[in-house]
C-alpha cells in the first residue's frame, strides 16, 4: 500500500471513467477524478450542446471550444489525408459532445470476446442499473431508474428521412424491432438515445452532478496526466500537469479511462508499450506490451439524398437522426454485422466538407470489422496529440461485406419508399459512386478514398487471456506486469462491439467498480 491521500485515482471524466469514480466514492474509496479538460457543472454545458441535433454545436462558432480535443487527427484508410478525430475534453468525455445514441451491443459480443467475468450474464445486470428505460424498463434485461434516461423519439415525430428508410426497410424484408437494445434484436428498430426533455443527458449530468457533494470525491479539471509513477513495477500516482505546473499526486491504484486514444498514449509515454516506438523516443521501457496496436472502429459509407424542401428538417433542433436497421450481410456472416442508418441532415457532409445544409442521407456502417489499426506517439511531450492510423478496410475480409452494404443501401435510396422524399437526382448527387457501383474493384477504390469512422474508437489496450500476444490488462483490467495500474474504458474491449459505444464504457465502468469494492 501506498501511504496517499487517495485510495483511487481515476484518469479522465468521461463514460466509464465518471461511473466508475462515482460509484467507487459511494462505496466509500478516497477518489480523486482528473479531467484533462474543464471541469463544469451540469448548468454550465453550452446549449448546442443539448440539442437533439449535434449539427448545431458544429455549426456554431464557439461551441466547440474547450469541448473537442484540438488537433487530434485520424487517417482513416491507406488511402485518405488526415482528418479530424472528435473526442471529447471535459467533464463527460465524448458523452458531452456526441450523437447521443444509447445502443448496446448484442449480447453475441460479449460471447465472441471469450473473456472470464465479461460474458452476458456478467455485463447484462449493469446495463440495467445504469439506465431509466421509459418504455421497457420493467423487462426483466432493462432498468428503470438508473442515471441515464433512455427515450425513443415518437414515429410521429420522426424526420423524412427517418420515415422513408423505415418504409423501404420494412419493403425490403427487413423486420420491425421496436426495442433494439432487446437480446438478440435485429431489423428496424427507433433509436434509443440519452436525453430527457429533448436535451442531451452526459455523463456527467447522470452521474458527476448529484455526486459532486460527496466529502470522499475530488473532481479536478484542467489536468492533464503525463504519466503514471512507478515503485518498481508498482503504480504509486501520476505526474498531473496543470496550468503549466507538474504536481504528483499519489494513490493505492491507478485507473486509466482516458478513453481509446489517449489511454495508450499515457501508457506509452509511462514506458508501457511496443519496446521499439518506446526507445525510438528515448522513453524508458517498462512493460513491453502491444498497447495501442488494436484500433478499431466502424466504417461508415454514405449516400446523399438531395431533399425536397418539405422534406429537410424544418428547425436546427430537429433530430439527426431516429432510426437504425441492424442486419446480416449475407450467409457465413457475422450475426448483425452490418447497420443501415437515417439522417435527417447529412451530419458527416456538414461537418467535414461544410456542404449538405439541405440533403439528408442514408448510411451503412461495418457493425463487426476485422481490420485493426494503431495509435502511436509522436514525441513523449503530453500536449502533443498521438498519431492515429485507423486502417479501415484492410483486412480483407471488410470490404467485401461493405460493398453488399453499400449496395444494398443504394437500393433503399432508389426504391418506391425513397423516391417522395428526392428533390433531385440521386445519380448526380453521388456522381463518383454511381460510377464505381458496378464494379467490384472500382467500388472498393471509391469506399477506401471515402469511407468515414463513426467515432467509435475501441481496443488499443485489449483485454484478454494473459498469455495471448493482444492482451494488454488482463479480464480485471490490470495491466500486465504491472500492480496497482488498471485501465477501464472502451480501449479494453478485445473487439469494437455491434453498436455505438458510449453505453458499453458506461457498463464498464459500472461493473468494474464492483470489481474493485
Amino acid at each position: 500500500m501506498v501511504d496517499s491521500g487517495w485510495d483511487l485515482i481515476v484518469v479522465g471524466a468521461g463514460s466509464s471513467g465518471a461511473a466508475l469514480a462515482v460509484r467507487s466514492a459511494e462505496r466509500g474509496k478516497r477518489v480523486l477524478l482528473l479531467e484533462a479538460g474543464r471541469d463544469y457543472r451540469s448548468a454550465e454545458m453550452h446549449e448546442a450542446w443539448r440539442s437533439p441535433n449535434p449539427i448545431v454545436a458544429l455549426l456554431h462558432p464557439t461551441a466547440a471550444e474547450g469541448m473537442v480535443w484540438a488537433g487530434l487527427d485520424s487517417t482513416r484508410t491507406e488511402k485518405q489525408s488526415p482528418a479530424p478525430y472528435w473526442r471529447g475534453r471535459g467533464a463527460g468525455g465524448s458523452s458531452s459532445i456526441n450523437g447521443q445514441i444509447a445502443i448496446r451491443p448484442p449480447m453475441a459480443d460479449f460471447t465472441d470476446w471469450a473473456v472470464p467475468g465479461w460474458a452476458p450474464a456478467d455485463v447484462l445486470p449493469y446495463f440495467a442499473k445504469l439506465e431509466d428505460d421509459e418504455v421497457f424498463g420493467d423487462q426483466p434485461y432493462h432498468g428503470r431508474g438508473g442515471p441515464t434516461p433512455i427515450y425513443r423519439t415518437p414515429q410521429e415525430e420522426w424526420g423524412a428521412v427517418d420515415t422513408a428508410l423505415h418504409r423501404a426497410a420494412i419493403a425490403a424484408g427487413h423486420g420491425w424491432a421496436p426495442d433494439v437494445n432487446a437480446p438478440d434484436a435485429t431489423g428496424v428498430s427507433p433509436y434509443p438515445i440519452n436525453s430527457r426533455d429533448g436535451r442531451r443527458v452526459s455523463v456527467n449530468d447522470a452521474y458527476l452532478e448529484p455526486a459532486r457533494e460527496l466529502p470522499n470525491l475530488s473532481i479536478r479539471g484542467d489536468a492533464l496526466v503525463d504519466k503514471v509513477l512507478f515503485e518498481g513495477s508498482r503504480a504509486i500516482g501520476v505526474r498531473v500537469i496543470s496550468g503549466g505546473v507538474a504536481t504528483t499526486e499519489l494513490a493505492d491504484t491507478v485507473v486509466l479511462s482516458a478513453g481509446a486514444i489517449h489511454s495508450p498514449s499515457i501508457l506509452l509515454r509511462s514506458g508501457v508499450g511496443p519496446a521499439g516506438q518506446l526507445r525510438s523516443l528515448d522513453i524508458d521501457v517498462r512493460a513491453d506490451l502491444p498497447v495501442g496496436l488494436g484500433l478499431q472502429d466502424h466504417p461508415i459509407a454514405m449516400i446523399q439524398l438531395p431533399l425536397t424542401e418539405a422534406a429537410a428538417i424544418k428547425t436546427p433542433g430537429d433530430r439527426h437522426t431516429n432510426v437504425c436497421v441492424r442486419f446480416t450481410s449475407g450467409p457465413g456472416a457475422p450475426e448483425g454485422d452490418l447497420m443501415f442508418v437515417s439522417m435527417n441532415q447529412s451530419v458527416l457532409a456538414m461537418a467535414f466538407a461544410n456542404t449538405g445544409a439541405g440533403a439528408g442521407s442514408y448510411g451503412v456502417w461495418l457493425n463487426h470489422n476485422h481490420s485493426r489499426g494503431e495509435v502511436s506517439l509522436t514525441s513523449a511531450d503530453p500536449d502533443a496529440q498521438p498519431l492515429v492510423h485507423q486502417r479501415m478496410l484492410s483486412d480483407e475480409r471488410d470490404l467485401p461485406r461493405l460493398r453488399a452494404g453499400v449496395r444494398a443501401l443504394v437500393e433503399l435510396a432508389r426504391s418506391d419508399e425513397t423516391a417522395p422524399i428526392l428533390g433531385g437526382s440521386l445519380e448526380r448527387a453521388n456522381e463518383a459512386l454511381f460510377a464505381a457501383l458496378d464494379n467490384d474493384s472500382e467500388l472498393d477504390d471509391h469506399l477506401l478514398a471515402t469511407v468515414g469512422d463513426s467515432q467509435h474508437g475501441t481496443s488499443t489496450c485489449r483485454m484478454g487471456d494473459p498469455a495471448h500476444a493482444d492482451t494488454v490488462v488482463d479480464p480485471d483490467c490490470r495491466v500486465l506486469g504491472l500492480n496497482g495500474l488498471r485501465v477501464i474504458d472502451a480501449s479494453i474491449f478485445p473487439s469494437v462491439p455491434r453498436a455505438n459505444t458510449n453505453l458499453a464504457a458506461i457498463m464498464a465502468g459500472e461493473l468494474m467498480a464492483d470489481r474493485l469494492g
